[in-house]
């Protein structure tokens, strides 16, 4: 759809429109005006936007079914979206991570933050990993993929439309391949010195996750020598960073059977097998036998999912952080580390630091701050939209 046949909408008179031309990319639901020609809008319709004095704000993405109803995609009015406006936006992305990595894996888009709001890409070498999470992005993912193997020379482009954010978006789950064929075994992915093990096919997210990059390398370097746990470890995490790192030896636990099957088989290909042992079950559960047994660790790492992913569950993902910490804590040996994350976005730094402090507390030990940890540069955050800044790691010595 060209721009000149494009429908308007339009912000209600007390909408903050000076919000969006400062940068920040949603329109709520109670900013826009839902008359009948709005609410007809298919989801991910594209439309002109404008402020109540009929201004236009640019191009934005239109769902009347999700709370963020529109999605500033363009503040030109008159942008087409479309094959040549994705291939410049992934170029822009491209370049960043180029000057960033010498190897192919990382994440190619992070969504609002590189101007395609909704939208993930992991890359993989040759295979591409999307995630339109956002309705626009599922309607015009042809001419998405059709640019992202334009720019980055992927031979095969898989997509993982599952989520939490899909379904507030009332999108269905789904998964495909769009172009070439996906690998019939897991891909190893270098990374730290490790090598990891995504399922591309059937894992989490888009199989591996980048973001903690940064962390895992600072972890490793106190991981020299220690005895480490890694709990949430899914196919490696931390632990096999630390190991390549040269910790002496390395627990991996979480609930996830086939994922500690693959943590164990990136620890055979990264030499560290003898150094490395999984436990797998319900982690708190796990912590909890652990402190039974008597074990202690040097360096603890509690890296769970998301457990606050929306404002409603903030309260009861708190009190979770704040469990985790203090089971965590009970295991660390004296002067060891305690490395504590949360994906959640509705957690503020602040409220996390306070919950994992409260569990530290509970847990009748104290300790120093050492380290601050946040996503790695290659998914950026929108300075406007805190939400693209969800990643949290606090590092502790006990």
């Amino acid at each position: 759809m060209g721009p000149s046949s494009l429908p308007v909408v339009r912000l209600k008179p007390k909408a903050d429109a000076r919000r969006l031309r400062r940068g920040h990319p949603w329109v709520f639901a109670d900013e826009l005006v839902t008359d009948r020609r709005t609410r007809a809008l298919a989801p991910g319709s594209l439309a002109v936007l404008e402020d109540a004095e009929r201004r236009a704000l640019g191009v934005a993405a239109v769902n009347p079914l999700s709370r963020i109803v529109g999605r500033l995609l363009d503040p030109d009015p008159g942008a087409g979206i479309d094959r040549a406006w994705f291939a410049a936006r992934l170029r822009r992305a491209a370049a960043h991570r180029a000057r960033l990595y010498d190897t192919p894996y990382y994440r190619l888009v992070h969504a609002e933050a590189d101007g395609l709001p909704g939208v993930v890409i992991d890359r993989f070498g040759e295979v591409a990993v999307v995630q339109p999470n956002a309705a626009w992005a599922d309607r015009l993912l042809a001419p998405l993929v059709e640019a992202l193997v334009e720019v980055s020379g992927a031979e095969t482009v898989v997509m993982n439309g599952t989520g939490r954010a899909r379904s507030l978006e009332g999108l269905e789950e789904s998964r495909a391949v769009l172009r070439g064929a996906l690998p019939e075994a897991p891909l190893a992915v270098p990374m730290n010195g490790a090598t990891y093990l995504a399922d591309l096919a059937g894992g989490q997210k888009t199989g591996l996750f980048f973001d903690q990059r940064e962390n895992h390398a600072f972890a490793a370097r106190l991981a020299r020598g220690a005895r480490v746990l890694d709990v949430f470890s899914h196919v490696g995490g931390f632990a096999l960073a630390a190991l390549a790192g040269g910790a002496a030896e390395a627990l991996a636990v979480d609930a996830s059977a086939p994922a500690l099957t693959l943590a164990a088989e990136g620890a055979a290909l990264t030499g560290v097998a003898a150094r490395f042992e999984t436990r797998q079950g319900d982690a708190f559960e796990v912590m909890a036998a652990l402190a039974g047994e008597g074990r202690r660790f040097d360096l603890v790492i509690c890296d769970p999912p998301a457990f606050a992913p929306s404002k409603p569950a903030l309260e009861a993902g708190l009190r979770a952080y704040e469990k985790a910490a203090r089971l965590a804590a009970a295991l660390v040996e004296a002067g060891g580390y305690l490395v504590l994350c949360s994906c959640s976005h509705a957690a503020t730094p602040e409220k996390f630091r306070a919950a994992c402090l409260r569990g530290i507390g509970r847990a009748g030990r104290r300790g120093q701050l050492i380290q601050t940890g946040a996503a790695g540069p290659d998914h950026p955050v929108l300075p406007q939209l805190a939400e693209s800044g969800y990643l949290k790691a606090l590092v502790f010595r006990l």
